[in-house]
C-alpha cells in the first residue's frame, strides 16, 4: 500500500509521521532499520499503539505499508515473516 511520509530533514530519511488514506499516523518510536537491495526498513510504533513496517525506496522517493500489528495482537499482521510488498 502505498503511503505519504513526513521525514525528519536532521536524520536523513527516519519517519516522523505517515499518512494512510485520511488518517495521520505520529511516529512515536523506531524500534528497527534494516536494508534491502533497493529498499530501507522500518518498523515502527505510531501514536495509536500499532506496529508498522514502513518501506523506503531508495532513489524512487516513494514509501509502502508493508505490514501493520494491532496494539496487542499476536501476529495480526499483513506480513508476519517479514516484508512484504501490497499490491
Amino acid at each position: 500500500m502505498r503511503i505519504h511520509v513526513e521525514c525528519r530533514s536532521e536524520k536523513g530519511a527516519d519517519p516522523l509521521r505517515f499518512v494512510l488514506g485520511d488518517h495521520t499516523v505520529e511516529v512515536e518510536d523506531l524500534l528497527d532499520r534494516w536494508y534491502g537491495d533497493d529498499a530501507d526498513y522500518f518498523r515502527v510504533r505510531g501514536r495509536d499503539g500499532h506496529l508498522y513496517v514502513l518501506k523506503h525506496f531508495r532513489g524512487h522517493e516513494g514509501w509502502e505499508l508493508t505490514s501493520f500489528t494491532r496494539r496487542g495482537s499476536r501476529g495480526t499482521s499483513l506480513g508476519t515473516r517479514g516484508p512484504r510488498v501490497l499490491h
